[in-house]
């Protein structure tokens, strides 16, 4: 038997080099297992950046309150965002005691115990206001719908806003009975 050599097997042998490098140089479990490195650290929260769904609408999960509707504001894209705080602003101005909540992906505006009497919804190029009885509001707001009651209110990146007639569209629509979803 002279002659032979005794060789450990070459995945023995890795083992053994890992061991006699020390617990430094060992690569993580994942890394052993896969042969990839590990996957990066998912930023924090903080740092995450809001997720916009399609038409650059900010995703906000459902939630009552102004701190959601705060969150949906602060996301919007661009021009949007300043003109969401813009609304948001005349909308409590002018009806200080407003609920407000996000509720799929839109923020709604309404009085407790009588339901939501606006939204907003962002889109590519456009932010528009939906005031749910519409149809009662004089002047009548200038987009139609396909739905009987419902007035919509387009506004574009360089559209003035008149602000006064805007008012007192929220104005009329908080005192009618609003919608309940």
């Amino acid at each position: 038997m002279a002659g032979k050599t005794s060789k450990k097997p070459a995945k023995a042998a890795k083992t053994a080099a890992a061991r006699r490098a020390g617990p430094k140089a060992a690569k993580p479990r994942s890394a052993r297992v896969s042969g990839r490195a590990a996957p990066p650290k998912s930023p924090s929260r903080k740092d995450a950046k809001p997720v916009l769904l399609s038409g650059g609408n900010p995703q906000i999960a459902k939630a009552y309150g102004d701190a959601p509707v705060q969150a949906y504001i602060a996301a919007m894209p661009g021009w949007k965002s300043d003109v969401g705080r813009r609304l948001d602003a005349l909308i409590v101005r002018t009806v200080p005691d407003v609920h407000k909540a996000v509720k799929w992906n839109s923020p709604f505006y309404g009085i407790e115990g009588q339901g939501w009497f606006l939204g907003i919804h962002c889109f590519t190029k456009y932010i528009k206001v939906a005031f749910f009885r519409g149809t009662s509001l004089r002047p009548l707001p200038p987009g139609a719908s396909k739905q009987k009651e419902v007035r919509y209110l387009d506004i574009h990146e360089d559209d003035p806003l008149d602000e006064a007639q805007f008012a007192a569209w929220v104005k009329q629509a908080s005192q009618l009975p609003g919608e309940r979803m």
